[in-house]
Parts: structure tokens; sequence; C-alpha cells
């Protein structure tokens, strides 16, 4: 019965049809930029499709159904394929109530081959279908002579020095009996911890990120500099031949695939066989259940029938085999609107923005958020509320914005602004100089980092609250019993039995003894009495408890020895707290951020009521009175062109704020002062928030000063000492040895070096004690250790 003839609007809609596809196919093959998402552009082919085989005219030869792809072109050679790289029939889910029914594209494929073959349960090579750039390898004699890309399957691009680079793939086969001229057809990929490791790098370095997996893969091997592909970390699968020459195969795929892994190429080890249409099935379900802890992205499986006679046989249609399909799992890529752009606070604090999405299925999941990871992220892609974005999901990867299809984007849309303040707690947000993220600075108070704050405050290092462990934490905080670590002292014997109770009672885990009224406490005393016993602290172990960013044991023991108390720690503007040892602009801005959140010096104020005291703190150090100065505030300023020598000229000329800024711009430059940089800093003291600052900055060190001892403290005993623990000791635990060092004026260091005085060598020494010995370091026992700290032994 002859076709119907095609009505104009199925003439338009072909083209139409046509023109999306033909761009979509120059983007993703030519520019490695596609703008649609993959099953986007299954829909578009799929329509195109059903329109041909209901028109049979409308079906050129020059229609994208019969093509694999847009021609390659733009800086490499062109190579013809001796033997054509097809493209496969894809066959996806429908519906229905059977397997038969839900995958009847399958089912047709297999009884297809049935009943040509006449054969019952024909075998086929299983496999998964990779989602990377496919590739051909030539190899004459056992030796790599030149790789290409597919191209549109009849001519690709000669990519061979770029091929060379790819570790994965043999440039000389091993073993024997292979053809004297043998083409592997493959898969180059970009696995995904590789991936996001390289997408980490870029968003740090404010460079463009690779929209996913696939596209990595795809411009590392059109880089026109292989040195650019040599630092991708590609990998390869192996999964046909092509041409061959001067020898033989053996009479199946999977048979060949195992000579191909004989030879030395590497082939997926999720290649398997499988009979019938009830393995196939069994064999896509296994891979769809193993699919998102696979280390490379996939986006189905294929079916080849096992044996070449049998192929042969089966024979090609429109360019395609009859003899092999794919079946595709749900697209990892969709598109969908952006509904809102709002910031998630994480454990830590740092402040991620999160797209809120049109509900759309990716991968088989409904997803309605995706992470938009940063600030510098959002400003690259220029993803804003009410724009059309595509967005990915591969493995356990959460969903991100890939790009944003900027011909579908709304007029009246404006470019999106980080808050200033946390949407939790109203602390300001923070980003540090050179950061990619931001961050809350509101520390203890902040609901959304309470967990992380009360496990840190409690672990050993810290408070060593023995037995709160994050098991508890989260009962705690769960149940709404605690919301700083200052409420942690308030806790009593019923307060953790009323915490077990509704944990029980939440898990259905309700001991029989306690329905009877038999409430074991000794745990609950066990904990209340470490609570106590932790309110006897030092300060380096108290401010490391607080979980200040960048604030770890080594910059806790240093405030202490320079600053001497809390309270002065407290007081200390980040100009001052940058002249002391191995403490930047960032650590000082950190630390005196969280002090000055008065969110944080109410919780600070709470704990020193609860009773927590340090038996270490004194006066601050004698030596800071050579380090500050007019010029520590100056210097922190950072104003243009008034470099370290102006600095110094004016610290020297007025000895306070206030003198500085009467005396004026005119008489700086009398002084001495380049008249562009006296120009600069008298803009910058006009300002009334930074002359504001400044002042209170100098009165805060003027305070400090009047803090310091009269004359210098006695130096401590090992003052200028670097001593390393290594193995186990009797008698001491080495944190215990290490604040006991530290205290006589050490440093404790963690490896061994020329400048190391000494190395006190415990029980199952290692590496360490090796070293020690290789560079004449004096080694020291755990008597000689006790004798030292006691007093009885002499600094060794």
């Amino acid at each position: 019965m002859p076709k119907a003839t095609a009505p104009v609007e199925a003439v338009e809609r072909a083209q139409a049809l046509r023109r999306q596809i033909e761009d979509a196919n120059y983007r993703y093959h030519v520019l490695d930029d596609p703008d649609i998402a993959d099953a986007e552009y299954d829909r578009l082919m799929r329509e195109l499709e059903a329109l041909e085989a209901e028109y049979t005219e409308l079906a050129g030869d020059d229609s994208p159904t019969r093509r694999v792809g847009a021609r390659a072109s733009g800086g490499f050679a062109e190579v013809v394929h001796a033997v054509p790289m097809l493209s496969l029939g894809n066959a996806f889910e429908q519906e229905g109530d059977t397997d038969r029914e839900k995958y009847r594209e399958v089912a047709d494929f297999e009884r297809r081959i049935e009943q040509t073959l006449g054969r019952r349960q024909p075998v086929f090579s299983v496999e998964p279908k990779l989602d990377g750039l496919a590739i051909s390898l030539r190899y004459e004699d056992g030796v790599f002579v030149q790789g290409a890309t597919r191209g549109d399957g009849a001519v690709g691009e000669d990519v061979t020095a770029n091929l060379r680079t790819v570790r994965a793939i043999p440039l000389r086969l091993r073993g024997e009996g292979w053809p004297r001229v043998l083409e592997v057809r493959g898969e180059v990929i970009m696995p995904r911890a590789a991936f996001e490791a390289f997408n980490e790098r870029a968003r740090a370095a404010g460079e463009r990120t690779l929209a996913n997996p696939r596209n990595g893969a795809a411009g590392s091997l059109r880089q026109l500099d292989p040195a650019v592909t040599a630092k991708r970390p590609l990998g390869f699968f192996a999964y046909a031949v092509g041409r061959v020459e001067d020898g033989e195969l053996p009479e199946t795929h999977s048979a060949t695939l195992g000579k191909l892994r004989e030879w030395g190429f590497p082939v997926s080890p999720e290649v398997s066989t499988a009979k019938g249409f009830e393995g196939l099935i069994a064999y896509f379900r296994r891979i769809g259940e193993k699919r998102d802890s696979l280390p490379y992205d996939i986006d189905g499986v294929v079916y080849k029938l096992d044996d070449y006679e049998g192929q042969e046989e089966m024979g090609f249609v429109s360019r395609a085999p009859r003899w092999a399909i794919a079946h595709k799992y749900p697209a990892q890529e969709q598109m969908t609107t952006v509904e809102d752009i709002e910031i998630q606070i994480g454990r830590t604090g740092a402040a991620t923005p999160v797209a809120r999405l049109a509900a759309v299925q990716v991968g088989g999941v409904t997803v309605t958020n995706a992470t938009l990871h940063n600030a510098d992220q959002i400003a690259r892609l220029d993803v804003r509320v009410g724009d059309t974005v595509i967005v990915r999901r591969a493995g356990d990867v959460i969903p991100e914005v890939a790009r944003v299809v900027m011909e579908r984007r709304p007029a009246g849309t404006v470019p999106w602004k980080m808050p200033d303040t946390c949407p939790v707690c109203g602390s300001e947000l923070l980003r540090e100089e050179g950061a990619a993220a931001y961050r809350c600075s509101g520390g203890l108070i902040c609901g959304a980092q309470r967990k992380e704050a009360l496990i840190h405050f409690a672990s050993r290092r810290a408070m060593d609250i023995d037995g709160l462990g994050e098991r508890f934490v989260d009962a705690l905080v769960e149940f709404d019993m605690v919301h700083t670590p200052a409420d942690l002292y308030a806790l009593t014997v019923d307060s953790f039995v009323r915490m077990k109770t509704l944990a029980d009672e939440r898990d259905g885990s309700t001991p029989e003894t306690v329905r009877q009224g038999k409430v074991a406490t000794k745990w609950a005393e066990n904990l209340v009495a470490s609570i106590e016993a932790s309110k006897k602290s030092t300060l380096p172990r108290f401010l490391f408890a607080l979980g200040i960013m960048h604030i770890g044991e080594s910059t806790a023991k240093t405030l202490a020895t320079w600053l001497g108390s809390l309270a002065v720690v407290r007081r200390t503007p980040a100009p001052v707290l940058r002249v002391l040892p191995d403490i930047g602009d960032e650590v000082a801005t950190s630390i005196a951020a969280f002090f000055g959140q008065e969110g944080n010096e109410k919780v600070v104020d709470a704990l020193l009521e609860a009773g927590i005291t340090f038996a270490d703190e004194g006066a601050p150090s004698p030596k800071l009175r050579d380090r500050l100065g007019l010029d520590v505030l100056l210097e922190a300023a950072k104003v243009p062109k008034l470099g370290p020598k102006n600095v110094a000229l004016l610290a020297k000329t007025y000895t306070s704020v206030q003198d500085l800024v009467a005396a004026g711009e005119h008489n700086w430059i009398i002084a001495g002062v380049p008249a562009a940089a006296a120009a600069n800093l008298w803009a910058f003291v006009s300002d009334p928030t930074n002359y504001r600052k400044l002042t209170n900055d100098f009165l805060d060190m003027a305070w400090l000063l009047g803090q310091l001892p009269a004359r210098a403290a006695t130096t401590l005993p090992l003052e200028g000492h670097t001593y390393v623990i290594t193995g186990t000791m009797e008698t001491l635990k080495r944190d215990d040895a290490t604040e006991r060092l530290e205290s006589l004026g050490a440093k404790v260091a963690g490896s061994v070096s020329r400048k190391t005085t000494g190395v006190f060598a415990g029980e199952a020494a290692g590496s360490k004690l090796d070293k020690a010995k290789e560079l004449g370091v004096p080694v020291y026992t755990e008597a000689d250790l006790l004798a030292l700290l006691t007093g009885h032994g002499a600094a060794p």
C-alpha cells in the first residue's frame, strides 16, 4: 500500500528538525560545545525518524538519520576509514507491564535474528556503551602507526600524535599471533574522578570547566598541541576490530575481545555474553544497578550477535548493522529551568549556591536541585533565575548545572549576586583573597555547622570529652537539646537518659529492660563526669576547640605562647595578629572575624561562665614590644603606592593615628612621602569607616602593649631546640609528651631533618629512627625524655 504524501506541516517540521539536529551535530563533533542535552537530541532524532517512516519522500540521503555525525574539520588531516565506522540503532524503554512490552525494541531485534538465522536463544556479546569519543587505531606489524576519530563514519581526523599520549593505548602489541595489519576500534574516555578533579582545579583557577566527561575526552583529543592532551587523564577501552590483513581472528566477537586483551588492549571488565532476550535484559539490569558505581560514564549497553558468520548473514540496513543494537538508559543530562538560586551552608560553613529547578528526570532520578559550586562558577556560566539550563547527573555526583541554553534566555533576567549574610544564622559571609568559596563566619552559632562544631569541640585533641562521639552529638542536636558547645555543660544524667530514650523510640529499639523500668545510667554518669573534667583545660586546646577557620593545633599554641591569655586573644586586631610567627593575612582575618561576631562572643562567654579554666594563662610575650608600632597598622591597610619605606618613615615621625591624621597630606610630603602615596593615604583615612577601624586597632594595640611585662621574661630551658617523638612510649602518651616539651619552649616536629636536636624513640620506632641514624641526629630513650621533663636531665 503506497505511503501517504507528506502534508506541508510535516515537510516544514522535518526541515526544522534537520536544521536543529545538524546544528547539534556540528556543535558536538566539531566545536566540542553541545548546546542541547542528550535526551533532547534523542527526542529530536526519534521525531524525525517517525516522520520519515510515515512519509518516505522525506527520507533523503542527506537526512541526519542516515548519518553518524558531522564531518570532522579544523586543523587535522583527514583519514578515510577502510571499513566505515557505523552507528548503532537505539532501543529505549517503552510503556508496558511486561519486559517484552517495556523493551519491545530489544525483543524485536532479538526476534528478527532468531527468525533470520533459524536459531533459538542466540548468543550475544554484551558490553557497556561507553560515553566518550570513538576512535580507530591502526597497527602494522604490531606497531601503532595511525589513529583517527570516527568523524562522519567514512572520514575522520588524524589524531595520532594525541593518541600516543594516552597511556592505556599500546604503542606496540604484546604476545604473538596478531595480523600484519590490525585496525582496532574503541572509546577514549575521561574517568569520572579525573573529570571532577579537572573541573575542581579549573574552578579554583577561574578557568572554563568541562561540561561532562565525554566533552573532556573529545576536547582533549582535538587539541592541536599533543602536550596539552598529555596532561589530560584519559582512558581507553577497545570494543571491536575494523580492517584485518594477513591474519585471522577467532570466530566470535567475545573471543576476539579476549585476543585484544592478550595483545595489550584494555577491554571493559563488564564485557560478557548473554543468551536470548531474557539474558539481554538481565545484563541490562545488572549493569544499570552498577552504573552509578562505575568509574566511567556509560549511556547504555550494546548487544552484538557473537558469531561473525551470523553477523555477515544478518547484514546492514541504513548504514547500521542488523546484528547489533544499543540499549539506552535514561539520559543523565536534561534541560530544565532555574526557578531560584539559594545558598546552602555546609557543615564546615562553606556557602554553596544551589539552583532550584523545575522537576526533571535525569538518569532515572527526579532532580529539583543542582549545585552551582561557587560564585565564580555562576559568573562563568552566567546562570540566572529564569534560564533554561542543562543539568547533569552521573554516578553519585550531586546534580550540577553544566551550561546555560542562551538562546532560550527570557528577557529581563538579571545577573545573580552572592548575598552578604548567611541564610541560616545571619552572620557575615566572608571570602578570603584568592579563594573560590565564601564561608559563614557564624561558627559556634550557625545551625548548619552545629554538629560539626560540637564533634570538633569534644574531640580528643580539643576539649577531650571522652565518650561524646558523633552518634550522641547527632541525637543531642536532633532532639534540640544542644545548640552550642556551651550547652554541653548544662547537661545532666537525666538529659542523656532522655536523649537515649527518644533515640530508642525513634529507632524502635527500646530494650526490654527499659520497658520494665530498669534504666542503666552508668554510661550517662561517665559522660557527665567527662564533660566536667574537660572544664580544666589549656588555652591552646580551648582555642583549637572553638573551630576557628585555619586555626589548627600549631596556630593555637602560637596564639597562647605570644598573647598569653584568652582575653588578649579576643581583643587583638587582625593587623597585630599578623606579626605573630606563621600567621598571615588570611589566618589573622579569620581569628579577628570570629571574635568580632557577637554570637561567637556570647558562646565563649557562656563557656567561661560554665567554669572552663586554663592553668597555663599568663602575660603576653615581651618580644611583642619590638614588633608593634604604627607601621603594623599602615602595612595592613595596603594603601596603594605606600610601600615599606614610606610606612617606616611615617611610623618613625608620628606616634599615633591621631597625630598622623592631624599632620595631614602636606606634612607627610614634607616628611619625605611621595605625593602620590600621600594622596592615596589621605583618601584612605578620609573614609570614616577606614579611620574608625584604624583608630580602634591602634587603641587595641596600645592596650596590648600595656599588658606586657616590664622586663623580659626568662628564656625557657628548651627554647631553640627541636625534637621528634617516634614509636610507642610505655609511660607517656605522645600528646602529653609533646605538650610538656612545648611548655618548656621546645618545638616538636613531625619529621627528622639535619636541624633536629634529637629523636626520642619508643617501641616499634620506624622510618623516623632510620632517618635519624642516617643523618647522625642523636637518638634518646623514653628514660631520657622523662629525665628531661622532670628536670633531672640536661637538654640534649
